[in-house]
Order: structure tokens, then C-alpha cells, then sequence
């Protein structure tokens, strides 16, 4: 072939367009950018999702799992319990499905335990301690992100075991407790010193008689709200906190009787049922002032509950008691969402009535700390730092207002963390500004494949009403492998290559492997086909600078 018969698009010689220096036309030039996947934007926890799904569907599960580990310190757990906000905003979602993040982390932390895996710290000791009240999920990553700091810590908790909500109010068939133990012993294996069975009444003793420099306090909800219903000679009334609890530390069996209702719309009213079928009830029911739609508990719960037998009754408010005997009243749904009465009853029978109407914190033993102040539904009022009106003490967790969710919680353990070493260093923490988020606009989804999600099976129904074995299982690593490859690098360069083989001009430069491209401006003429076609979003044009 002649050098006239090369196309001008990959010709080097004199007379092509490297030697035209087309550059000089642009209105508009092209930038790579960095823009935040809508996965990471939402997850509570901060995690890096894409980073750490870039490693796993590159085979690299250690790398992906230390990426992982650099904003959770529980991905095994938080695998199976998060609610995992993340696919709910994930942009394949509208392209097929969302991709099952929470599969691929569960499946990272599980391999993590099995393959002993130990978190990088690489920081050197502080000489500062930190007291972190309450061995729940915001105390544990608060411990383990002030520890990777090189801060001194000591977890006090209250009760006989560490895990907080995570032990005492997930059931073990979410979250079997073999997972739970492995994740918690890692931390307290960072050289965290944990001390159970430990109440703290004095904070300003523990500044001042035990010497620590801050104090980090997480206690959980775990006081069970009551409601008034009028009660004739009344059955057993439990509640839902208490029940959970008890089976957890292997108590006498609570005698439930054959029949149980369960007061409540939540999560907690869904499991307690679930619990009350593997404890042997012929009946459990639930029932619940609103609608299905209207429900606190996400839908796959109450969907797995009744798949197991559990009989939900919308609708409907408890108005009397009498011995065995509930007097319900059908409820209906105005124009602003809230339940109002109808004048309808029912009766409906059980030897045991359960209550799951939510929980409060125990913030009683802060009330007489200097500047604290606890606002009039129960949490403690924190600034843009987490630390309360005291110096040095902070809150996270169910203590402050959020929504209470084991993610939240782990999320502000490493903001606690974060801002109490800032503040032992004499300093504020800032957060690094957002990026502008890669929305499905942004991408050129014809250059993806089809790739069906791949399903978490599930254990045989006759196995989950008989038992707390574990009801959804984890992905085999050809899935999980599978499933890292589905995400589509939302708004970050994975290296395809697309920009450098379709510019008219050869103006894109390959840096080499893990350093991405620049753009020789000498010859780009602005035509944007590189950011029109990239599939990820990653070039974005602006306009040219006189």
C-alpha cells in the first residue's frame, strides 16, 4: 500500500493531520475527569465501591478486600444485613439490573475470614487514648478506623458480648453468628482492648480519673417503646427487643404458646415473627396500622415472611385485650398517607402478644454532662463534627438523629473516627468536596454486553421454617467474578481504549497500563467523538480558552 492510499486517520507522514496542526479550529476541548459512580454516592458507609469492584472482576479478591476494609471494617456482615442503597441507585439498573454489590462484598469478606486476611495499618502510634462506649456496629468501626490512625482504644460495653444490635436484633438466619465473631475478633486483634460487661455511668471520670484523651459514645436502641392498649386479664406480653435477645443468649425457650401476634410495620416486627415460626408457634401474625406501601420494613422481608407462613394483617390497630382475645379495628389510608379509624372491628385470638414499635437510646447517664443536650425525641444533639456541646466526647450511631441502619452506623463510626483524630491533632476534619456524579445520561451503554444478574439462591422453605439456618446463600466465585465484570465504571476511565482508536486526529496519547491517556491539544480540532463514544462518561468537553 502506497503512503497516499493510508487513511489520514492513522498516517504519521507529511500532509496528514498531525503535520496540519488542526488545534487551531477548536471551539471546545476535552478533559478526562474523575466523576463520583451514583453507587458510592450513596452508600451510607462511604464505601469506594468501584474501586474495590474494579480489583474483584479482575481476580484480585485481597486487593479488592483491603480497598474494601479502607471504609468497612465488616463487608462479610454488611453483605448480608445492608439494604444496600447502593443498587437502588445503581445506573445499570436501567440498563437490566442492578448490579448485586452486596453479593460481591459478602463474597469478599467471607473470603477474607477464609483466607485469614488481615487489615494495612500503616500508622505510627499517636500516644493518644480514645474511649469508645458500646460494642456495636458504630463503636466497632469507630475502634478500627481510630486504631488504623495509630490512636489507643478501649471499647466499654454492657453487655456480656459484643455486636450490639447486630447480635441481639438480627436474627442468626440473616447473619449467622460464626460470620459476626470472625469480624469482631479481627478488630479487637488490631490490638483494640474491649471490656464487656462494663457500664459507664461518669464521663468526666473517664476523662479525668481514667486518663482518656476523647470519648466516642455509641450505645444502640435498645429500650422497646410501649403503647397504651387497654388489657382485660391480659396474656403474655413481650417485647420484640427482649424476645431476640433472650434467644440469642440461649435462655429457657420464651413460651410463646401456639398462637402470636406481633405488634408493628418494621423490620424487627418481621423477624420476630420469623423467629416465632422456628421457635415452633403454629401461628405467628403480624399486624400493622398501615398499608403494605406505607410499611417501615423493606418488601423482601415482609415477602420472606410470608413465603415462611407468616400471616400480615394491613390495616389494622389493636384496640382491647381480653385474656386470649384482641379486638382489632380496620384502618384506612387518608390523602396525607396516615391511618384513620373506620368504625370496622375484628376479633382475632393468640396466647401471646409481642410489641415491635420501634426502640429508644439511654441517653440518661449523659444528662448531667456539661453541654450536652439531648433534644425532646430522645438522641443527642452532635455538630458538623460528631462531637456533642462537651470537648472531646462525641456520638454516632442510634444516639444521634439518622436513620438506624447497621450501614449508618458503620458509616459514622469512620466519620466519628475521622474527626476525633483531627481533633487530638488539634485540627478539623474536611471532607474532600463531591465530584459531579455520573448519571446514565452520561454513558454510551450500546458498548456493554448483556449480562444477566446473577441470583443468591436460597435455602428450601421446609429447611427455613425449621430452623436458623442461614436463608440466603453467597455466590460461588465464577459469580461473583461474573457479577464484578457487570459494573459499568460509571464516570471513572477503565482503559478501553475507545478514545484512542476512534479520534480522527491520533490526538489521544496512551500513558501506559493504570495511567489512562491526555490529549495532545496540538492536534485535537474539539470534535468531541471521543466523549460522545466514551462508554463510561469519562471525557467530558469544555469550552476552549481564548
Amino acid at each position: 500500500m502506497t503512503d497516499k492510499a493510508r487513511p489520514y486517520a492513522i498516517s504519521l507522514d507529511p500532509g496528514s493531520s498531525l503535520q496540519n496542526h488542526t488545534g487551531s479550529w477548536r471551539s471546545s476541548r476535552p478533559v478526562y475527569v474523575d466523576r463520583l459512580p451514583p453507587c458510592n454516592n450513596a452508600c451510607p458507609a462511604g464505601e469506594n465501591i468501584q474501586n474495590w469492584l474494579y480489583h474483584a472482576e479482575g481476580g484480585d479478591y485481597a486487593a479488592a478486600w483491603q480497598s474494601l476494609m479502607r471504609d468497612n471494617p465488616m463487608p462479610a456482615v454488611m453483605g448480608r444485613v445492608c439494604y444496600h442503597a447502593c443498587e437502588t441507585a445503581c445506573n445499570r439498573a436501567q440498563l437490566d439490573e442492578a448490579v448485586s454489590i452486596h453479593a460481591v462484598e459478602r463474597f469478599l469478606g467471607d473470603y477474607a475470614i477464609r483466607e485469614g486476611l488481615t487489615p494495612e495499618v500503616d500508622a505510627e502510634p499517636s500516644g493518644r487514648r480514645v474511649l469508645v462506649i458500646g460494642a456495636g456496629p458504630s463503636g466497632l468501626s469507630a475502634a478500627y478506623h481510630l486504631t488504623r490512625l495509630g490512636h489507643a482504644v478501649t471499647i466499654r460495653e454492657a453487655g456480656p458480648m459484643a455486636g450490639g444490635m447486630m447480635r441481639f436484633g438480627i436474627p442468626k438466619y440473616r447473619l449467622p453468628r460464626d460470620v459476626l465473631d470472625a469480624e469482631i475478633d479481627r478488630i479487637i486483634g488490631m490490638g483494640v482492648t474491649l471490656e464487656l460487661n462494663t457500664r459507664v455511668g461518669d464521663i468526666d471520670a473517664a476523662f479525668d480519673a481514667d486518663g482518656f484523651d476523647a470519648v466516642f459514645v455509641a450505645v444502640g436502641a435498645h429500650l422497646a417503646k410501649r403503647t397504651e392498649i387497654p388489657a382485660h386479664a391480659a396474656g403474655r406480653i413481650l417485647d420484640a427487643v427482649s424476645l431476640l435477645r433472650d434467644v440469642e443468649l440461649g435462655a429457657a425457650p420464651p413460651q410463646l404458646g401456639r398462637r402470636v401476634i406481633v405488634y408493628g410495620g418494621g423490620n424487627t416486627a418481621m423477624d420476630v415473627a420469623r423467629t416465632a415460626k422456628r421457635l415452633g408457634v403454629d401461628e405467628a401474625k403480624i399486624v400493622y396500622r398501615r398499608s403494605r406501601k406505607e410499611m417501615p420494613a423493606h418488601d423482601f422481608e415482609a415477602r420472606e415472611a410470608e413465603e415462611e407462613g407468616v400471616l400480615i394483617h394491613w390495616l389494622r390497630t389493636i384496640r382491647q385485650i381480653d385474656e386470649s382475645s384482641f379486638t382489632v379495628e380496620k384502618m384506612s389510608i387518608d390523602a396525607d398517607g396516615r391511618p384513620q379509624p373506620t368504625g370496622e372491628f375484628e376479633t382475632l385470638e393468640a396466647d401471646t402478644l409481642v410489641l415491635a414499635l420501634g426502640q429508644d437510646v439511654d441517653t440518661a447517664f449523659l444528662k448531667a454532662v456539661p453541654g450536652v443536650k439531648i433534644a425532646r425525641d430522645g438522641v443527642v444533639e452532635v455538630d458538623g463534627q460528631m462531637m456533642t456541646g462537651r470537648a472531646g466526647l462525641f456520638a454516632g450511631g442510634d444516639m444521634v438523629p439518622s436513620e438506624r441502619t447497621v450501614t449508618v452506623a458503620i458509616g459514622h463510626g469512620k466519620k466519628a473516627a475521622r474527626n476525633i483524630d483531627a481533633w487530638l491533632r488539634g485540627g478539623h476534619y474536611e471532607k474532600a468536596p463531591k465530584a459531579e456524579i455520573a448519571g446514565f445520561d452520561l454513558l454510551n451503554t450500546w458498548y456493554y454486553d448483556d449480562a444477566p444478574k446473577r441470583v443468591q439462591e436460597q435455602l428450601s422453605l421446609v429447611r427455613r421454617q425449621s430452623g436458623f439456618e442461614e436463608v440466603e446463600q453467597g455466590l460461588t466465585e465464577d459469580n461473583a467474578l461474573f457479577e464484578a465484570r457487570r459494573c459499568l465504571s460509571c464516570g471513572n476511565c477503565f482503559e478501553c481504549d475507545n478514545c484512542y482508536g476512534i479520534c480522527p486526529d491520533n490526538a489521544v496519547i496512551k500513558l501506559g497500563p493504570g495511567n489512562r491517556f491526555s490529549i495532545d491539544l496540538e492536534y485535537c480540532k474539539g470534535c468531541g467523538i471521543c466523549a460522545t463514544e466514551c462508554p463510561c462518561g469519562a471525557i467530558k468537553m469544555i469550552p476552549e480558552i481564548a
